[in-house]
């Protein structure tokens, strides 16, 4: 299964079921889906191979958890040349508070979420990720008020 693959009805309600709750044992998925456990088995071991599951993760509320920042940081560079953005990108990478990043069209050539626990920690993190980097024409800041929906979930149809 490459990683462009498509998925058929039962690696996608495999999928849906595992994004909603990836404890689910499997003998539940396997009787929710219509497969024996081993099958269900199989295409998880191969969806994890295949890259289509990259990840299996807890999700943790930002406030509850003493990180009640959410801000969200447009920002554009002035040049998109690899040689230009590859340390920027790798310290996007190491970041812990940097949640999300995305290489966007328009304006904007990244916009990045990112949590944190004071504005005081959101300066200093604009710091590490902003000051010395003259590639880093302009950054615009958006601090998000109320959480409506966050999620990674990625809606599926049956192949």
């Amino acid at each position: 299964m490459s990683a462009q693959a498509s998925l058929d009805r039962y690696d996608a309600a495999i999928l849906d079921i595992l994004q909603r709750d990836n404890r689910t044992p499997q003998r539940v998925i396997a009787e929710a889906v219509n497969l024996s456990a081993p099958a269900v088995q199989r295409r998880i071991r191969r969806m994890e191979e295949a890259g289509i599951i990259t990840a299996n993760v807890a999700v943790v509320d930002p406030e509850k958890a003493g990180v009640p920042l959410t801000i969200m940081i447009a920002v554009q560079v002035n040049s998109e040349r690899p040689v230009h953005v590859a340390a920027f990108r790798q310290r996007l990478m190491q970041e812990p508070a940097v949640q999300q990043c995305y290489e966007v069209t328009g304006e904007t050539d990244y916009f990045l979420i990112v949590s944190v626990e004071s504005m005081k920690d959101y300066e200093a993190l604009t710091d590490r990720l902003f000051g010395d980097d003259d590639n880093i024409r302009h950054f615009r800041t958006s601090v998000v008020l109320k959480r409506f929906k966050a999620g990674l979930a990625v809606p599926l149809s049956p192949g």
